[in-house]
């Protein structure tokens, strides 16, 4: 820059890269489109996944929106905005991903097209403010409810729906199922309203079998071996008792040294530790526990006590394991053995060691009201169980949605259709410029089911105007049934419906990152430092110097 009299001023640190203006926001409009593109095509059932890998080699396939887009490495800071959307969109309801993204993605590319036609950003986004308000009223107006407790059909349907895109085709309806009883067993009623902690769902990958194997356990899988092998490895009725403490004679804090000069001392000594541990037991025996899961160790010597008492031991359990086992079973987690009672034991008709594949498994399962369940899925490969957790990830996620809220939406495309004719008709409300931007939002909604359709090899062109037909007459569940060749539906009869949430929260997610990006008309990029200098100086010969000349020392 320069000053009076033509004199530079130095603002910006050398290196420094700036754009500002138009230029900056069509570059950020530009990077912001090409992420949303990178994953369109992975949109509905009929799309398709991706392959990334790594610097390692290591190969993840999916077609899940959040997975792909945390891991790529991007770069421009526009187009993390937008990867921020599909975090924000995979926290709040875990679906809907592709969705806010390509939403997003288009929304910018309007708004670039009018920012071309000299219409401010700050209209632009006031527009844009106005029809994303509007759009939840129409939503929630839409909207349908049903009672969790009675509607598993509704549930079953909403899971399967999304799990339609996932590479878990051969058993959608098993997985769909696995989901929504594992919801239902976990959840927490209070007046009329649920809540679901999906930590109460622990879910365990075993290479052997097939997906269809895949079996959802009412209680919890330790990760641990019984610890004795005269134990018994199967007791029914079990009284369990969860025990924060280590069943080992105490050690001192400090180092200590003892002299012992009479070997009968040294016995003594012996049979004390011994008589301590035998103790232990006993009091463990007499509370009435006939298992324990220890988060801590247990000595050699209570294992052997133990199962002379028969007496099934696990130790050093997670304690996340630990409060699962708390909710299954109705136990207290215990932290002094001397405290113990009877009313602290939990109850499980059935705990029993099960080998999976080449490692061993305690099963604490046939609980009265288990608060805590696990699923065990299989696959042929690796790839094969990952995708299909992030599968039942997702299908969890939205029953978990819709016995929160009770509200669901028509799938296929049916809600973006209806938002975006009745915000095209909202328009007209404005008598400005502003106009002109809730029309391009509602535009961009459509982008929903022209990706649908092309994913499917279908001519958008004609879905749109058979779509918006149909919608014109408020037919507002007709949608895009992709498995009927793209013939429009009632997606309520079809099947097709998703949560509200998730409709909700992606159009929400990306008008408040379009606008936030919009907003930007300067754009301060600072140089990366350099490596720092090596020992000893500035090496001679640095690049553009020539070294030092000789006789210059």
């Amino acid at each position: 820059m320069y000053g009076q009299g033509q004199v530079p001023v130095i603002i910006l640190k050398e290196g420094t890269q700036r754009s500002k203006g138009q230029d900056a926001q069509r570059n950020n409009i530009m990077a912001a489109t090409v992420v949303a593109d990178t994953i369109k095509s992975t949109l509905g059932p009929k799309g398709m996944d991706k392959m990334l890998v790594d610097s390692l080699g290591d190969i993840l396939i999916s077609n899940d929106g959040a997975t792909l887009l945390d891991e790529i490495d991007v770069q421009h800071p526009a187009a993390k905005m937008i990867v921020q959307v599909a975090k924000a969109q995979d926290q709040e309801t875990g679906d809907g991903t592709t969705s806010s993204v390509i939403i997003a993605g288009e929304l910018l590319k309007k708004g670039g097209e009018l920012l071309d036609k000299k219409i401010h950003a700050s209209l632009i986004i006031e527009g844009y403010k106005a029809a994303s308000v509007k759009a939840q009223e129409i939503i929630e107006s839409h909207a349908r409810t049903l009672n969790p407790t009675e509607d598993d059909k509704l549930l079953f349907q909403i899971a399967e729906t999304s799990l339609h895109s996932k590479a878990v085709h051969a058993a959608k309806e098993i997985i769909a199922q696995i989901a929504v009883d594992s919801v239902k067993q976990v959840a927490d009623e209070t007046n009329g309203s649920f809540t679901v902690d999906l930590d109460n769902i622990k879910i365990l990958q075993k290479i052997g079998k097939n997906l269809r194997a895949t079996e959802l356990i009412e209680g919890v899988i330790i990760d641990k071996e019984v610890v004795h092998t005269a134990m018994a490895k199967n007791v029914k009725n079990a009284k369990v008792l969860l025990l924060n403490q280590n069943i080992e004679v105490q050690k001192g804090e400090w180092d200590r040294e003892i002299r012992i000069n009479d070997p009968l001392e040294m016995k003594s000594f012996l049979d004390n530790e011994e008589q301590i541990l035998r103790d232990m037991v006993d009091q463990i025996a007499e509370v009435g526990a006939t298992v324990v899961v220890a988060q801590k160790g247990i000595d050699d010597m209570a294992q052997y006590f133990m199962a002379k008492q028969n007496i099934m031991a696990v130790r050093r359990v997670k304690k996340s394991d630990m409060e699962k086992l708390a909710r299954a079973t109705g136990g207290k987690i215990v932290t002094n053995l001397k405290d113990a009672k009877k009313e602290d034991l939990g109850d499980a008709g059935l705990v029993k060691e099960v080998k999976i594949g080449d490692e061993d498994h305690v099963f604490v399962q046939e609980c009265k009201n288990p608060k805590s369940v696990s699923i065990i899925i299989y696959g042929a490969t690796k790839y094969v169980t990952d995708e299909a957790e992030r599968a039942l990830h997702d299908a969890l996620c939205v029953v978990r949605n819709v016995v929160e809220d009770k509200t669901y939406l028509p799938g296929g495309g049916a809600t973006f259709t209806e938002l975006s004719l009745r915000l095209d008709e909202y328009a007209d409300v404005f008598k400005d410029k502003r106009q002109l931007a809730v029309k391009a939002f509602a535009e961009a909604l459509l982008s929903i089911p022209i990706t649908l359709a092309e994913n499917a090899g279908i001519d958008p062109l004609d879905i749109l105007n058979e779509l918006r037909s149909a919608h014109a007459v408020e037919n507002i569940s007709a949608g895009l049934n992709l498995f009927k060749n793209g013939k429009i539906d009632d997606m309520f009869k079809a099947g097709i419906i998703e949560p509200h949430r998730v409709v909700a929260q992606a159009i929400k997610s990306a008008s408040e990152s379009t606008i936030m990006i919009l907003r930007i008309d300067d754009v301060i990029i600072a140089k990366s430092s350099g490596p720092a200098m090596p020992p000893g100086g500035m090496p001679g010969g640095m690049g553009g110097m020539g070294g030092m000349p000789p006789g210059m020392m």
